[in-house]
């Protein structure tokens, strides 16, 4: 089956294209290689797939890709992703999640293809108090620029199913981590700050809960609903294990034997989501998926991968300076 894949070179997509060419499936890749995108993350798969550096908010460019693959069925990561830089340049994330993502429906439909699977993410339903969990069924309450253009793309995809009957399924995963994720996020952050004895900033005082759900765990999720998922349906995928920020970066700072004095409370996020839960018992009942990774492992596994791949993380983190520094000079 031919897969065409968006956004394949970033941290999530990158992983489902090497579980996919595993599972004996023919890829093709979109990904304009923002600075979330890295062809280092494919380097063991290149030679196996097709690799376009396409922009989704290019129409025509991307009509050039299905005309010339003809893919079967979309799985679509392509996004502007972080909360932070959303709240800076919310137009970014209107153009490429919205505009993107509605060029990759309109085209689906016009090339028949036969499952369209959009990559959503927990943060559309907003936040949760100290209990309670999300279901499929719960409203859409996004609280950033970043979640409100992710529940704006679902919403695309529910109308070219209800509309034309483009066979459109939509998954919202928690969380994730894991070996490749850009250290703007939480762990692969502190870790490198902790790595060179730094101090580890913390919004608020660290005790927003998340959901934290291993990489491989949720691709092969994802690889799951693909095979088996119904069209029109949505479903929720989380490994179900919560810990607060600060609980985290502990424990990153135990395994690497470094001090909690390294932690520094600092001011919060604009709009910070206290509280994410997701029940996952749908795709469970439904498709038969459960996760594999526990957070222990999953965590001692991404901080070993992270100590053995020094040259990437210190690259990453260079660019995530110049950045900000280019940010705070405006």
């Amino acid at each position: 089956m031919k897969l065409l894949v968006t956004g394949g070179a970033g941290f999530i997509g990158s992983e489902f294209v090497r579980q996919a060419v595993k599972k004996g499936y023919d890829v093709a890749v979109v990904d304009i290689l923002t600075y979330a995108g890295d062809l280092e993350r494919l380097r063991e798969v290149i030679d196996k797939i097709t690799f376009y550096k396409v922009d989704i908010r290019n129409y025509s460019e991307l009509q050039q890709v299905f005309e010339r693959e003809k893919p079967e069925c979309v799985i679509h990561f392509a996004a502007e992703s972080h909360v932070d830089r959303s709240l800076l340049q919310p137009k970014a994330f209107i153009q490429t999640n919205i505009e993107g993502t509605l060029n990759l429906l309109e085209l689906s439909k016009n090339f028949k293809i036969k499952r369209f699977i959009n990559i959503s993410t927990d943060e559309v339903y907003g936040e949760l108090g100290d209990t309670g969990k999300f279901t499929e069924e719960s409203p859409l309450k996004p609280n950033s620029p970043y979640s409100v253009s992710k529940a704006a793309q679902d919403m695309l995809g529910r109308a070219y199913f209800r509309s034309y009957g483009l066979p459109v399924i939509t998954v919202r995963p928690s969380n994730n981590y894991g070996p490749w994720q850009y250290p703007e996020k939480l762990i692969p952050l502190v870790i490198a700050k902790a790595l060179k004895d730094e101090p580890i900033p913390i919004y608020g005082t660290g005790q927003n809960v998340r959901e934290w759900f291993y990489v491989s765990d949720c691709v092969e999720a994802i690889l799951v609903i693909l095979e088996k998922g119904k069209p029109g349906e949505v479903y929720n995928i989380s490994s179900e294990t919560e810990k607060r920020n600060i609980e985290v970066v502990k424990a990153i700072l135990k395994l690497l034997g470094k001090p909690e004095c390294l932690i520094e409370f600092v001011v919060d996020r604009p709009g910070h989501d206290y509280r994410y839960a997701l029940d996952s018992s749908k795709i469970k009942r439904a498709l038969g998926w459960s996760t594999k990774v526990d957070f222990e492992t999953g965590l001692s596994l991404t901080v070993e991968w992270y100590f053995n791949h020094m040259d990437w993380l210190e690259k990453k983190v260079e660019e995530l300076r110049d950045f900000w520094l280019k940010v705070y000079k405006k």
